[in-house]
């Protein structure tokens, strides 16, 4: 667990070198990396979105892409298309920007839902069919997406099938001014971040996660948090047992981050919001009336007590 701690401590501030004031929202991406999940981003322009997602692919020395996904993409511009050769007269495979380690699909929500789901086997499975073969991606693979909260001009909103493939969805928000300050030293130094793991000590974190345990007790908090979303006023489509799965894989994260070898209620209680929200269909009279997901389960949280 020792190896573990350092190793999480080693990333952290190896991408905190290029993004300030973000310990939280980097704990969480990571987090969800070590628990083989996706995120999604939800943050206006210029907070560092991109910039965070670069730090960490090359502080795991990972091979990465950036897809601008916009009305015309199509889905073979993301998974890859067959080409004839008339010379062998045979059809070539030729890998799309989805064949990476971690994938930046950015302003996600800007293309059409046929293309947004071309992402869809790929962020459940680590596979990808095209031509009715299977090709296999990374066991690295990791989508980070990004969209703008307030800007909905052109856009086309993910169903609730794409938000349930992501297993948090969190914002970054704006840092401090003694932060920005500093960022002004240090925003050309983002080509300067250097590889601080090996990818043996990639694969071995992920396994550690596994290896945390979690009480029966826990695990029945846990389910109830999770389950109590489908009973709440207002929400007409509560969280699926998949938000369940994803926060005890994304609690186990975080102790071993920790050093533990066993799960806290406070591990759970850190994650809910981010891994449950996003799961949340509201009906019309709870948005019109101003409610947010994020504060429902809140609400649940604060209901429920602690297993002693």
């Amino acid at each position: 667990m020792i190896l573990a701690t350092a190793l999480y401590e080693r990333i952290v501030g190896n991408i905190e070198q290029v993004v300030q004031g973000q310990r939280p929202a980097i704990r969480k991406l990571l987090a969800a990396f070590a628990a083989g999940g996706h995120v999604l981003l939800e943050d206006l322009p210029g907070t560092g979105k991109t910039t965070l997602a670069k730090a960490l692919a090359q502080s795991l020395a990972a091979q990465f892409q950036r897809i601008q996904f916009t009305p015309d993409l199509l889905p073979s511009d993301i998974l890859g298309v067959s080409i004839f050769d008339p010379n062998a007269q045979n059809f070539n495979f030729h890998a799309g920007p989805i064949f990476t380690e971690i994938l930046l699909a950015d302003e996600i929500n800007r293309a059409s839902p046929r293309t947004q789901a071309a992402l869809l086997e790929a962020m459940a499975e680590r596979q990808v069919s095209i031509d009715g073969i299977r090709y296999p991606l990374s066991e690295l693979f990791f989508v980070i997406a990004t969209q703008n909260p307030v800007e909905f001009h052109g856009t086309y909103p993910l169903p609730e099938a794409q938000m349930d493939r992501f297993a948090m969805r969190f914002s970054l928000g704006y840092i401090s001014q003694e932060e920005e300050v500093k960022l002004l030293d240090q925003a050309h130094q983002i080509n300067n971040i250097k590889p601080c793991i090996e990818h043996e000590e990639i694969i071995e974190l992920k396994k550690q996660v596994q290896t945390i345990r979690v009480s029966e007790e826990l695990k029945y908090y846990l389910v109830q948090l999770v389950r109590e979303t489908r009973n709440v006023s207002g929400v007409q489509l509560g969280a699926s047992p998949r938000a369940s799965l994803t926060l005890l894989k994304t609690a186990q994260a975080l102790a071993l981050f920790d050093g533990l070898e066993y799960i806290l209620p406070e591990h759970i209680q850190e994650l809910a919001v981010p891994v449950i929200s996003h799961r949340l269909k509201l009906d019309s009279h709870a948005r019109f009336s101003g409610q947010q997901a994020e504060a429902i389960v809140r609400e649940i949280i604060q209901r429920f007590p602690v297993p002693i």
